[in-house]
């Protein structure tokens, strides 16, 4: 059981760390407006996650308990997404563009609310969800539910850990990534490697 989670938590370390839209928008809001709005917008994702989290939980439980069958399937488009990810981020540039002008008018409250609209309104997010976390059911004895939402409740936490760590070491971190340019292609790797291990995972 602890090495599933410990196997979970250092797979979402990885994802955490890697450039996106989410992680880049918490620097460049702490950068630009301080680090407290940065942080706001850090716990605004992180609340959008326990609707997701909420979600999958129910969603894929029920889906367990009529049908063993269907849930197979999900997890093989689980593997398939994993692995359109990886290939979409194989596709992509490894640069790591900051965006250093943001609207310096939001308050941290605004801040906070466009993090949890941006998560809950973005579909994809659930998608990954989908994909990712019934693959580190830990547990014969607990429900699925309460094995979903302990999962939720690590990736919030361990994404919280990285996102705020960017946020309160802001301008460390844009000067590291401006003076050292390889960064971007090792962490464009560790993410094509992390979602490429899971979808074989699922497959074998």
């Amino acid at each position: 059981m602890f090495e599933t989670l410990f196997s979970f938590a250092l797979a979402t370390i990885v994802l955490a760390i890697s450039p996106g839209p989410d992680n880049i928008f918490v620097l460049t809001q702490s950068i630009v407006n301080g680090k407290k709005f940065g942080l706001a917008t850090v716990l605004g994702l992180m609340s959008g996650c326990i609707i997701h989290t909420t979600l999958v939980a129910f969603g894929v439980s029920a889906i367990l308990k009529e049908n063993e069958s269907i849930f197979f399937f999900i997890k093989m488009l689980g593997a398939a997404y994993l692995l359109y990810l990886a290939f979409k981020i194989y596709k992509s540039d490894v640069e790591i563009v900051l965006n250093n002008k943001a609207d310096t008018s939001t308050s941290v409250l605004q801040l906070f609310k466009k993090g949890f609209i941006m998560n809950v309104l973005n579909p994809k997010v659930t998608l990954f969800f989908l994909a990712f976390f019934p693959q580190f059911l830990f547990s014969e004895n607990l429900s699925n539910v309460v094995q979903f939402y302990v999962l939720g409740a690590i990736f919030i936490a361990t994404t919280f850990l990285v996102f705020g760590t960017l946020a309160l070491l802001a301008g460390s971190v844009s000067n590291y990534l401006k003076t050292h340019s390889k960064i971007g292609v090792y962490l464009k790797w560790g993410q094509i490697i992390v979602f490429v291990f899971i979808a074989i995972m699922i497959l074998i």
